[in-house]
């Protein structure tokens, strides 16, 4: 079913990259003019986990699939059958699967047979057969019927090679000097040859002519492929990539000749996880002929999770919106200069309000829900679409905010059991073994790779003979492009924001909230003085984290004199980072707005002066107030904006030195926070934390 992808017009245009390299429109099938006619790149779409690289390539796949051939394969999902054979290997396993799917009839044209990559993969498949055991190769030849089909329509065709191929071979002399393998895929392609190709389709065997040592004798050709294969090691490589091309080589001749004028655009590849081994190789063999200077004219597009990936060493690198009319491509002198790297950017926040929109048509839910989930998922595809299904679908819509959509139960599929939001977003944005999701939940509560080897050890002990488990833990992120600290272990916002929430919600230990509490105890430990890693700022981090807003007051209260007013301010900001311990389902304002009013909590402690006191129930107003206002998973309230703003108006007249700053930040940190940005540090200077300003929920948000 066609999906609505936004913010990807620069493929799916009339005049985008898709319909520039395939010579037909996405929509309509109407003809354009080729970008790059006789040497296109291959296109790579880059970015993480959610970026919706699969999707695009879905996409595709459904909007060309009458037109012309086209094929889609994840290269993840490639897996062996239980009963393969020595010739099964993940490129041998994907090939069949390519071709079966190109030779789905398009409009006005006959469907494209493959009898060069028929040849290689019976050739290969043949080579653990033997005369005494004929159920192997009746089975590796039914499971390339589909194909073989393209050559020869009977459908029983391949029943009966098998007895003629193992007759054929026993009344050969044996000769001890020629390898086994050799000698099975001569006989088998001399029968496959005779007993399914027609005169025509017999020259095509003659391609093989050219592969090393064949000279120039296509069944040669064959047979040292399938000794090659059979041999393993680079060998195997050598005749793997062979076969990629057979496939090339057969869309090839599809287009040439008398059939090119019959045939509109260009056949389609489509590599999902190309940056896999098995996705190098199904890409590298092509790139490889066209730097040679062959020109197959096909169109091929891949994704790569891996942006800086050595496959990509000297790709021509874009933004997905700089190829909209043109990608400005040229190849250059590496092999992977015939790449075209294109990285997927995400979704603006129009784009967001456009997907709530689409599950919200009578306008039920908060006017500023879009935009906040924008800065909370920094606008991820994935995590954009299903956290707009889960509000459209919402009962009581009016109180959303960002937290509560992670609490949704949603249906995603039809043929599936409604699942939780936070659940289902890292499921598909962590895939894997339930042990990971319980590691990096904990470790996302670390600041830095210090902090998370501590917790690693402290509370994770039991994955201590795999190695280290921060380390481990820090390399599968970066394995799958998650950036990692230094500010935060997991550094992403929305990726430690769901890992939070599972570490709050996983136990279903309401209300002590067992395991969320030993670990913000562990790290309140490490950074107290004396313990291993000592941080004031840390320290207070943790203590808000506990509930212990007062401590963080009293500090705040006992440095508010001190000259370095701007260290004062950046400290109230980090304080007020600290993630917010809530309660699963709650409705009704956030308990901190209360706070921030001054309509809660007016106590003071006991033996301070009134001057002391009425500034410590200034700063506890401020500090909840900037705790709200810089939450991600909570709304920007105009009424505490204001009243953080007079608040910090009131302590620039009471600071002896540090009225310029204090009064700097009353103006500039509602400006940011309307912007959806962190609060700026010097107050009014983008990028003066070293951070940049990030409308998407940056690290500080």
């Amino acid at each position: 079913m066609e999906r609505e992808l936004y913010g990807r017009e620069a493929i799916f245009d009339d005049d985008g990259l898709a319909a520039r390299l395939t010579g037909l429109t996405p929509y309509g099938s109407a003809r354009v003019a080729y970008e790059h006619r006789d040497d296109p790149p291959v296109a790579v779409l880059t970015g993480g986990r959610g970026m919706g690289k699969t999707a695009v390539l879905k996409q595709l796949r459904h909007l060309y699939r009458e037109t012309t051939p086209v094929a889609l394969i994840d290269c993840e999902t490639v897996v062996a059958p239980e009963d393969a054979g020595p010739g099964w290997t993940p490129v041998t396993g994907a090939l069949p699967e390519f071709a079966t799917q190109l030779t789905a009839r398009v409009r006005a044209a006959r469907p494209v047979s493959f009898p060069r990559l028929s040849l290689g993969l019976v050739a290969v498949a043949s080579i653990s057969w033997t005369r005494e055991d004929e159920t192997r190769a009746r089975r590796d030849l039914q499971s390339l019927g589909p194909i073989l089909a393209t050559v020869d329509g009977r459908g029983d065709a391949a029943t009966g090679w098998v007895t003629k191929v193992l007759t054929k071979l026993a009344a050969n002399a044996f000769d001890s000097m020629a390898p086994m393998a050799g000698m099975i895929a001569e006989a088998t392609i001399e029968t496959v040859l005779e007993e399914s190709f027609s005169r025509f389709q017999r020259r095509s065997a003659d391609w093989y002519g050219s592969y090393p040592h064949a000279g120039g004798n296509g069944r040669i050709g064959l047979r040292q492929l399938a000794v090659d294969f059979e041999r393993g090691g680079d060998l195997r490589r050598r005749a793997e990539d062979h076969l990629v091309l057979a496939l090339a080589a057969d869309l090839v001749a599809a287009y040439g000749g008398l059939a090119w004028g019959a045939r509109r655009g260009r056949p389609v590849l489509l590599i999902d996880n190309a940056h896999t081994p098995l996705g190098r190789q199904l890409v590298e063999p092509l790139l490889r002929q066209r730097a040679a200077g062959a020109r197959d004219r096909i169109a091929v597009f891949a994704s790569s999770r891996v942006r800086d990936h050595e496959g990509l060493s000297h790709a021509v690198r874009r933004r997905l919106p700089e190829v909209a009319h043109g990608s400005r491509w040229s190849r250059g002198t590496g092999i992977t200069s015939g790449i075209l790297a294109v990285e997927l950017t995400p979704l603006d926040p129009e784009q967001v309000r456009s997907a709530f929109d689409r599950h919200d048509r009578a306008g039920r839910i908060p006017a500023g829900l879009a935009r906040g989930v924008h800065r909370l998922t920094g606008g991820r595809p994935l995590a954009v679409e299903l956290l707009a299904l889960a509000a459209g679908e919402a009962a009581e819509p009016a109180s959303l905010v960002p937290g509560s959509l992670l609490d949704l139960m949603v249906e995603v599929r039809e043929d599936r059991a409604p699942a939780q939001v936070a659940d289902e977003l890292l499921t598909r944005l962590l895939p894997g073994a339930e042990q990971r999701l319980d590691f990096l939940s904990v470790l996302a509560a670390a600041h830095g790779e210090d902090s998370a080897r501590l917790l690693a050890g402290s509370r994770l002990g039991r994955g201590a003979p795999d190695g280290d488990v921060a380390l481990r833990m820090r390399d599968a992120l970066r394995a799958d492009d998650w950036p990692v600290g230094p500010g935060h272990f997991v550094a992403d916002p929305l990726l430690r924001s769901l890992l939070l929430h599972r570490l709050r919600f996983q136990d279903g230990d309401h209300p002590s909230y067992a395991v969320w509490q030993a670990v913000h105890v562990s790290l309140r430990g490490a950074y107290a003085p004396g313990g291993r890693h000592p941080s004031v700022p840390r320290l207070l981090h943790q203590k808000l984290v506990l509930g212990d807003a007062e401590a963080c007051v009293g500090h705040l209260r006992l440095r508010f004199d001190e000259p370095d007013v701007s260290a004062w301010l950046a400290l109230l900001r980090f304080i007020a980072s600290a993630p917010y311990p809530r309660t699963r389902g709650s409705v009704g304002p956030d308990p901190r707005r209360a706070v921030a009013l001054g309509r809660a909590d007016n106590t003071v402690p006991g033996g301070l002066e009134p001057s002391a006191a009425e500034l410590h129930l200034l700063l506890r107003r401020l500090l909840h107030g900037v705790w709200l206002l810089s939450d991600p998973l909570a709304l920007p309230d105009e009424e505490v904006i204001d009243k953080m703003a007079h608040e910090l108006r009131q302590l620039s007249g009471r600071h002896p030195t540090g009225n310029s700053l204090l009064w700097d930040a009353a103006t500039h940190w509602p400006r940011d926070i309307r912007a959806w940005r962190p609060p700026s540090m010097p107050p009014g200077e983008p990028g003066a934390d070293g951070r940049g300003r990030r409308g998407n929920g940056g690290p500080d948000a």
